[in-house]
């Protein structure tokens, strides 16, 4: 009996052991081949993600790629991040490359765990659904129609000074940048902009948010698994949204112009194909998360400048820059 145990025991070790081997192999031959760029490739699946994040979290992101510049290449360096491959473009020289030849030498990418949170992507790519979204949006976002978001945009900063700035002897402007812009986005997209309604979105945003880009670990608890789960609820309230629109097209009570919710219900591709109502969910929800840490942020940096520098705060203040 003892035997027994013994080899079930070393059976188990091997198999651990060869599986451990194979997932390290396949880790290292994704950074095989001629004309890589100097890096390293940190540990399977992780890669060098937690130092990556580390980073973050301590508040000097800059500090990971300062220091693999300085160690392998001031232009560009190789690296594993959230478990892809990835090379890292660094100087105004490497980046004028990169963002001059998108779609030439160079597509737009996301990790594969992008698609476990963007089901419809699957369909086909993240890439192709990319690509769908920019030949849609510049109908929707011509000047004449950014013409009628203005006062929408005025009326609801009004709101949100009221609710959240006014009477206040201190602020913490990005969290309040982010409900503004958040807020804004609802109302823009989906024509929602109840502050209750919205009040239902806004934890499962925020837990998407911060969870759709971090290491790909579908377990309990994770910062990934409680994106998955956000994003599900998100489609299915959108979905509860898009079923409600498409009858107040059909009675009238909303018009094809209202917002990209509109837009996308009416119109089709170059087959005569209408999107379904979960990739119409799944593409909000994707502008949702495109527009919000970037926009907040810029409004955050307007506030910080704007304080640090007082004589262009009292320009502002005083209109004197009313005509930029």
């Amino acid at each position: 009996m003892e035997h027994f145990y013994l080899s079930l025991l070393l059976l188990f070790v091997s198999f651990v052991t060869l599986s451990l081997f194979s997932l390290f192999y396949k880790h290292r031959s994704n950074f095989t081949g001629p004309n890589l760029p100097p890096g390293k490739t940190g540990y399977p699946m992780i890669g060098e993600s937690l130092e990556f994040l580390s980073s973050g979290w301590k508040g000097h992101p800059e500090k990971f790629i300062f220091d693999r510049m300085a160690k392998f290449s001031s232009e560009v360096f190789k690296t594993s991040l959230l478990g892809q491959p990835a090379a890292v473009f660094c100087g105004p020289t490497c980046n004028k490359f990169l963002f001059s030849n998108e779609n030439k030498l160079v597509t737009a990418w996301w990790p594969e765990s992008v698609n476990k949170v963007f089901p419809s992507s699957t369909q086909s790519s993240s890439n192709e659904e990319s690509k769908k979204m920019r030949k849609m949006l510049p109908n929707f976002l011509k000047p004449e129609a950014l013409q009628r978001y203005i006062g929408i945009m005025d009326n609801i900063a009004e709101r949100h000074f009221a609710s959240g700035w006014d009477n206040q002897k201190e602020v913490t402007v990005f969290p309040l940048a982010k409900r503004y812009t958040f807020w804004l986005a609802c109302r823009l997209f989906i024509s929602v902009e109840d502050p209750n309604h919205i009040a239902t979105f806004a934890d499962p945003f925020q837990a998407l948010a911060s969870g759709i880009i971090s290491i790909p670990i579908d377990l309990p608890g994770t910062p990934f698994n409680r994106a998955i789960k956000a994003s599900n609820f998100i489609r299915k309230e959108l979905v509860k949204i898009i079923k409600q629109r498409k009858i107040d097209l059909a009675e009238g009570k909303a018009t094809p112009t209202q917002d990209i919710l509109s837009h996308m219900l009416l119109t089709c591709d170059e087959n005569g194909q209408y999107m379904a109502e979960l990739d119409i969910a799944d593409k909000i929800l994707g502008l949702l998360i495109g527009g919000h840490d970037t926009a907040s942020a810029a409004c955050t940096f307007i506030v910080k400048y704007l304080a640090e520098i007082p004589e262009v705060y009292e320009g502002v203040y005083n209109g004197k820059y009313d005509h930029f």
